[in-house]
């Protein structure tokens, strides 16, 4: 994991393969998500809209916007409300004002129940309107606060331009130069009138602020809702689980491949078997609470390894067996006597060696070990040829393995071959059947009590009759 990229059917293969412990993590999420909606009570949201006349620059917009939400509006807001505990330093929380397009200042009030939230936002948006009508009535030039008289003056002087103009001498007499002349005064007065007019308007039309009717009662809680925070929390752990296997994936130093394992006994690979069994649980300590906890949320199955290629049946296993065995008899053709060594507490590696024993048939003999990883002690040299270590993928790391071999040297043998194990799941639960043809029995978890109870006691020369069912347990060919 370590060196490969995290791909998608990576994390697919967490969620195949852990998806009860994702389960319960995602309940467990949205426990919590749940858990906080109750110390968040739900809010309610509602804008009121302010429609501001005339010519604006966005500057200005913003500017109208702190105006809306400032402490005044909100004094005021709140002193209108006249409900306990409702001042403007609360209502800083709640309101907000922003600028649309259009002219338009959006007042938004937040509040426990949908009618006070409908009530602060039309309050605050009043307010606003009443703010700034005092701000623009507040000037000193007489003559600019009376716009309506200047349009009056306008009016009069076009309609005496009017009279004028169609009472005037076309020619060049005396009257008509005075006509002409007065005409230009009074356009002159008109001009200037609507100049004045023309710098009175803006203020006047920005001082005319109009509400865009009543806020609307809000029907659904302001996000988060409490759906949001349970889903959310549920996804939230999900992630969280799934990045807490990726991260623990990462962090391990246990071996997956067969070539690493081979590098770390500093032996050749003999080649890989499998075995019937549900679970490829490594520890062989599957009783108490804490075993019963993992079994029921799925934590005793591997997913940080490809799911095995399983030999499809009874013979394919038996197959891969007996080529082992060959290619051990290649390796060591005047053998007559092998110390298998398993990892204790390999629960996938002792079903391997138990079954490579009853394939070998006594040729060569194989005296199966189960050595402690932690501090591992073989036994010493009586007879045998070279010592042979059964694994399984991911199980240990290069250190624990580096151990064996050294064990194994301090006993006087040495590491001849490497068998990698792997568990697959068994077609049929039906232990000891015998296939047609003879040969040797299918052998499940239940047939090698002694190699994946707790401890892992090493099996003697004895005890290899034991596995065996039936009278037909010839070897066979390879």
């Amino acid at each position: 994991m370590s060196d490969e990229a995290i791909r998608l059917v990576t994390v697919g293969r967490i969620i195949r393969r852990r998806w009860r412990v994702l389960t319960v993590l995602a309940v467990l999420g949205a426990l919590v998500g749940y858990g906080g909606s109750l110390l968040f009570p739900p809010k309610y949201t509602t804008s009121a809209s302010v429609l501001l006349p005339g010519a604006w620059q966005e500057r200005e917009l913003m500017t109208q916007a702190q105006i809306a939400s400032s402490s005044v509006v909100l004094d005021s807001a709140a002193a209108a409300i006249g409900r306990p505990g409702v001042d403007g330093a609360a209502l800083r929380e709640r309101v907000t004002a922003t600028a649309a397009d259009g002219n338009i200042i959006k007042i938004s009030g937040t509040a426990d129940t949908p009618e006070q939230a409908q009530q602060l936002a039309d309050q605050v948006a009043q307010q606003f309107v009443a703010f700034a009508a005092r701000i623009a009535g507040g000037g000193t030039d007489a003559e600019a606060a009376q716009p309506q008289a200047l349009r009056q003056l306008v009016a009069q002087a076009s309609r005496r331009i009017t009279e004028l103009a169609d009472s005037a001498d076309p020619g060049q007499s005396v009257e008509s130069v005075q006509t002409r002349t007065e005409l230009a005064k009074l356009r002159s007065a008109l001009q200037e009138a609507v100049n004045k007019l023309e710098q009175v308007d803006p203020a006047a039309g920005k001082a005319n602020m109009v509400v865009m009717g009543a806020a609307a009662r809000p029907t659904a809680e302001a996000p988060p809702t409490v759906v949001q925070l349970v889903s959310g929390g549920a996804l939230l752990f999900v992630l969280a689980g799934i990045i807490g296997h990726l991260a623990a994936a990462r962090a391990s130093r246990r071996l997956r491949t067969e070539p690493e394992i081979a590098a770390a006994l500093g032996a050749a690979l003999l080649g890989t078997v499998d075995v019937p069994g549900e679970r490829g649980a490594r520890r062989t300590d599957d009783r108490g609470p804490r075993a019963l906890v993992r079994r029921l949320l799925g934590l005793d199955v591997r997913w940080d390894l490809p799911a095995p290629h399983a030999s499809g049946d009874e013979d394919g296993r038996q197959l891969r067996h007996r080529r082992v065995l060959a290619r051990l008899r290649e390796e060591l053709p005047s053998a007559r006597e092998l110390l298998v060594v398993v990892p204790d507490g390999d629960r996938t590696a002792a079903l391997a060696a138990a079954r490579l024993a009853v394939e070998a048939d006594g040729e060569p003999l194989l005296r199966v070990a189960g050595v402690p990883v932690s501090r591992p002690l073989v036994p010493d040299r009586d007879g045998e040829s070279g010592a042979v270590v059964v694994t399984s993928a991911g199980s240990w790391t290069a250190v624990e393995l580096a151990g064996l071999t050294g064990a194994c040297t301090d006993a006087g043998h040495e590491v001849v071959g490497v068998v990698v194990a792997a568990a697959v799941r068994a077609p049929s639960k039906r232990s000891g059947r015998r296939r047609p043809g003879g040969g040797v029995p299918e052998l499940t978890e239940g047939a090698v009590p002694a190699l994946v109870g707790a401890g892992a006691p090493a099996l003697t020369d004895g005890a290899t009759p034991a596995l065996a069912v039936g009278d037909d347990t010839g070897r066979g060919t390879g």
